[in-house]
């Protein structure tokens, strides 16, 4: 059901907000009495690629968690919408917001360890995690971030060149779009105008992770293998210029694609945010 905020075997739209994003809460079968945790996924998944099937979501429930899910606009069980603004990352934080704020979490309060709110983002999902962290001090606890980058890949991505391509075949000659466009059509569910159209916006807001860092505790996951690792320093420096606690983890042997299987990544995290 969509447009009013419902509850169906945990699945629900939420008011006040995009009624067309798929949002799961997940409930844990022993609660531990911490905070809720908000899961953001990468650039062409969704909550089931990234979350589910990869075990976060078990992993999180059998430590007592609450999880809370959301599928981005164009991805996954969410829909596509038209309008370009749908797509901003500082529209989708906003959506967050809401989706968060009317699933129950609150503001944080010293000696309740119930309050606030943990995220965890992977790829895409790190940058909007690292700018909602920033944006909204009062509400999130600690954030982990995998696979993340000081610079976002996709503002290099030619956009013309990717229209072009669909058109009528041209080659693409960068190598990131080539592969970023590839992977987006490896998906069948994937709606190729929406995930240009969510390209486009975020090429209007760029990510400067300076501008606005998150003052809370951090915790950095990457593959040994992902050249993005590379860039960890650089983001631990600047969290931590800004009073943040910062920890980092380097998986062995892992990539970009497949460190979020990882079982050392989500035991990382678990006890990273369970305190």
């Amino acid at each position: 059901m969509t447009g009013r905020h419902t509850v169906e075997h945990s699945r629900h739209t939420v008011e006040g907000t995009d009624p067309g994003l798929f949002v799961e809460v997940h409930e844990p079968a022993a609660d531990a009495g911490l905070r809720p945790v908000l899961l953001i996924h990468g650039f062409s998944s969704s909550s089931k690629l990234n979350w589910v099937d990869s075990g976060w979501v078990a992993t999180l429930q059998d430590a007592g968690r609450r999880v809370i899910t959301v599928d981005l606009p164009g991805h996954g069980r969410s829909h596509s919408p038209e309008d370009l603004d749908s797509y901003t990352p500082s529209r989708i934080r906003a959506d967050l917001l809401q989706i968060v704020t009317d699933v129950g979490a609150r503001p944080l309060r010293d000696g309740d360890p119930t309050t606030g709110l943990d995220i965890i983002g992977y790829s895409l999902g790190s940058r909007l995690a690292w700018e909602f962290g920033a944006t909204q001090p009062d509400l999130v606890h600690r954030i982990v971030l995998g696979g993340p980058s000081s610079a976002d890949p996709l503002a290099t991505f030619d956009l013309a060149a990717a229209q072009r391509h669909l058109a009528d075949g041209t080659p693409i000659s960068d190598e990131s779009t080539a592969g970023l466009l590839k992977m987006a059509q490896m998906l069948p569910s994937n709606n190729l105008f929406a995930l240009l159209s969510l390209i486009e916006a975020i090429k209007g807001e760029p990510f400067d992770p300076a501008e606005a860092a998150p003052h809370m505790p951090l915790l950095l996951v990457a593959g040994e293998k992902d050249e993005r690792a590379a860039t960890m320093p650089e983001l631990a420096s600047i969290a931590g210029k800004h009073g943040g606690m910062v920890e980092s983890l380097v998986i062995p042997g892992r990539t970009h694609t497949n460190v979020v299987t990882s079982r050392a990544f989500k035991e990382a995290a678990l006890e990273f945010l369970g305190v």
